[in-house]
């Protein structure tokens, strides 16, 4: 009896241990630190090599421009009133993204767009191109073959099939980093570390499980999203110092009541917390059927009445049966579905009982429509 008792008790703190490990989330996974963040990259280039698929340079003159200015560079001129008819050039955009603390040297990948009329950038090449961040600096060179997911074939008599998008691609590792984006990481004295969803106790809490790990009042909640954090001057005890913050795990707050419908598609997402005051909802069809039937009135013989048609009206009523349900004080979620699905309501009658809920202030949640 006293090992089952043991055993008992050792399952019975395995599930508490777990409850509490599945809630628990990591402050790495809920916030950022602020500055520590990717920067956009972006470039205009020339791709060569397609077969016949590439720009119609006749509506497309800036792909002409570019391939002038390209030329001129190596020592090839082209008079101004010559415009070469090429089908195997594309003009393209360029974008990346600079992961933080990237150095040069590093490779990154990029993404290659078609500007202009190509009908496909398969088995295209990348002339360098110099990719520029918001300040118009030089940040990465990308250069080299397209991998393009899409396929476009045409036939001579204009007929064609397209799979994806054959006039986009990628190249991995197609740029190189040639200037690192500075970093308020290494200069500042705080840090402030910004959740993803605003929220009061969640900010509390990150600030007091820091504290508490640190035991020091290091961290301070400055509003629902920033928490600024006091580190240690010296670069490498910040950086052990931060990785040490990142893992630190904690229940974070719990989600304010909403219910989100998709008045488009019927869709609708109802958070844990949703939950209605005492209501009476009534769902059904009222089905009125109108019929007439022609009836011949016929006078007796010496009335000296007319032979008239009039018509004999039918009117029945069916109405839907068991469609009434109440619910009590502090109804959940499970029991919301369940005395909808009881009741066999489609998806867009749920929408339209939420909202009847809503009007009658009797459901407490957030309706958000979109």
């Amino acid at each position: 009896m006293k090992i089952k008792k043991i055993i008992l008790l050792g399952f019975t703190l395995a599930l508490f241990f777990l409850a509490n490990n599945v809630y628990a989330e990591r402050i790495k996974d809920i916030s950022s630190f602020a500055g520590v963040r990717t920067n956009q990259l972006l470039g205009y280039g020339l791709v060569v090599g397609l077969d016949g698929t590439g720009d119609q340079t006749s509506q497309t003159p800036f792909t002409i421009q570019s391939l002038k200015s390209f030329l001129k560079q190596y020592g090839v001129t082209i008079p101004p009133d010559i415009n070469p008819q090429l089908k195997n050039v594309a003009a393209v955009t360029v974008h990346a993204e600079l992961s933080p603390f990237t150095k040069p040297g590093q490779n990154i990948d990029i993404t290659v767009s078609s500007l202009g009329n190509a009908k496909s950038l398969r088995g295209g090449s990348l002339l360098i191109t110099p990719l520029r961040g918001i300040d118009g600096q030089v940040y990465a060179i990308a250069q080299g073959n397209l991998v393009v997911g899409g396929l476009g074939v045409q036939g001579s008599d204009g007929s064609s099939i397209s799979i994806n998008i054959p006039t986009a691609g990628r190249i991995p590792n197609g740029a190189t980093v040639e200037r690192a984006v500075p970093s308020p990481f290494a200069a500042n004295e705080e840090l402030y570390l910004n959740l993803h969803a605003a929220d009061f106790t969640t900010a509390r809490r990150v600030q007091n499980r820091i504290n508490k790990h640190f035991k020091q009042n290091v961290a301070h909640a400055v509003d629902a999203v920033t928490v600024k954090i006091d580190t240690p001057f010296d670069q490498m005890s910040k950086v052990a110092f931060v990785a040490d913050i990142e893992n630190i795990e904690l229940i974070p707050g719990e989600a304010a009541a909403k219910v989100i419908v998709n008045s488009r598609t019927g869709t609708v997402v109802i958070g844990s917390n949703v939950s209605v005051t005492p209501a009476a909802v009534t769902h059904g069809s009222l089905a009125v059927t109108i019929t007439s039937d022609p009836l011949v009135s016929q006078p007796n013989e010496f009335s000296a009445g007319e032979t008239v048609v009039v018509d004999r009206t039918n009117i029945e009523i069916e109405q839907e049966s068991n469609r009434m349900f109440v619910f009590a004080p502090g109804v959940t979620l499970n029991e919301i579905v369940n005395a909808v699905n009881q009741v066999g309501a489609a998806p867009g009658d749920l929408v339209a009982i939420l909202e009847a809920l809503k009007q009658a202030g009797a459901l407490r949640a957030e309706l958000v429509i979109i």
